[in-house]
């Protein structure tokens, strides 16, 4: 029988089987595309263009570069839908690349240097040795761990504390309104970095308190963003590591996206402490996505599956993983709290809102 939903180009070849060989061409030039993303932000290109359309010449001159290769770049990032070429040879930001301005509240400039950063990138060709030997790659490519590796580079750091906090700035807005913190007096976020998921939850909550716990390397930016929002006298910060102790004194204790970094066994470590100190009352609200039982393709395939590539940048670079919702009813046990429910975040997409009580 003929399936009618195939056509069948002049040589022979249908549709589906062009659209499948366009979308292995696309994936292998995948790494091509986050570089072109990285050389933009380097040269500065989005702020170089500003919200005017610019002669490629012009803006090569600006970023001390040379005007055929600049051209070549900004044809490139058109091509990616972060430009428009309106005339030939000028060029405008669209609304898309304009998110690679640093200067912006919703910039995603950090995240794109980090995520293309030469020290994350390098533990992913050894993907494979890790599929192998279940191992992390970054250990062996560096000598260290991936955060011992950051404590040693200041800058880098810095740049992965800012793309943190710019991953967590949709979070940040969609959180405080998904979630009934108003019956809770004080938060305390767990690993909280530069403090921009907490700065969303206070500034939306003017009766709370709030507790940064992250390293001394981690909690480098929060003070700006803590002043930033004038929330200084309504959070404390505390350096210290959470797989020692967690700093009693709230009724909420949040946890986003640090659970994946860890084995089961670490997480389990990292929620005892959180237990330890939950008061009668309290709650422990773990917002990271949640993985299906089985890929759900509509949710995950056309968003290019961002989660499980996620899921396998735990695998190579530090060790940890995304969970499914049994998987975190399993270390809330071993920590010894019940999952009571898990709620999608719609407006910040894969994330969920997971509640944990004293079992």
């Amino acid at each position: 029988m003929t399936n009618t939903n195939t056509t069948t180009n002049t040589e022979g070849v249908t549709a589906a089987e062009t659209a499948d060989r366009d979308l292995i061409t696309r994936l292998a030039f995948g790494s091509m595309a986050a570089q072109t993303l990285r050389a933009a932000a380097r040269l500065r290109v989005v702020e170089l263009l500003g919200d005017a359309t610019r002669r490629a010449v012009e803006v090569a001159a600006d970023a001390g570069a040379e005007p055929q290769p600049m051209e070549r770049l900004l044809r490139a990032l058109t091509g990616l839908g972060l430009l428009r070429e309106p005339v030939p040879g000028s060029f405008s930001v669209t609304p898309a690349g304009a998110l690679l301005h640093p200067g912006r509240p919703d910039s995603l400039a950090s995240f794109v240097r980090m995520f293309t950063e030469p020290t994350i990138v390098r533990a992913w060709e050894h993907l494979d040795d890790s599929v192998r030997t279940g191992e992390v790659a970054f250990d062996g490519v560096f000598g260290t761990d991936f955060f011992s590796h950051l404590a040693r580079h200041p800058e880098l750091s810095a740049e992965f504390n800012a793309a943190m906090g710019q991953a967590s700035s949709e979070t940040a807005a969609a959180l405080p309104h998904a979630f009934d913190f108003g019956r809770f007096t004080s938060v305390t976020d767990v690993g909280g970095g530069d403090g921009t998921l907490l700065a969303g939850v206070l500034a939306a909550h003017p009766g709370l308190t709030g507790v940064v716990l992250d390293t001394a390397e981690g909690l480098a930016g929060t003070p700006d963003t803590m002043a930033r929002h004038g929330l200084e006298n309504r959070c404390s910060l505390i350096a210290g590591d959470f797989f020692h102790s967690v700093p009693g004194g709230s009724d909420l204790y949040l946890l986003k996206s640090v659970l994946h970094d860890w084995t089961d066994d670490q997480v389990v470590t990292i929620l005892s402490h959180c237990r330890g100190v939950l008061p009668p009352g309290g709650l422990v609200l773990i917002v990271e996505p949640v993985l299906p039982d089985a890929v759900d393709v509509q949710a995950d395939v056309t968003n290019g599956g961002i989660t499980y590539l996620s899921d396998l940048n735990m695998l190579v670079n530090v060790g940890g993983r995304e969970r499914t919702r049994d998987d975190f009813a399993e270390v809330c046990r071993r920590a010894g709290l019940a999952l009571t429910t898990v709620t999608p975040l719609a407006e910040a997409a894969p994330f969920a809102v997971i509640e944990a009580v004293a079992d």
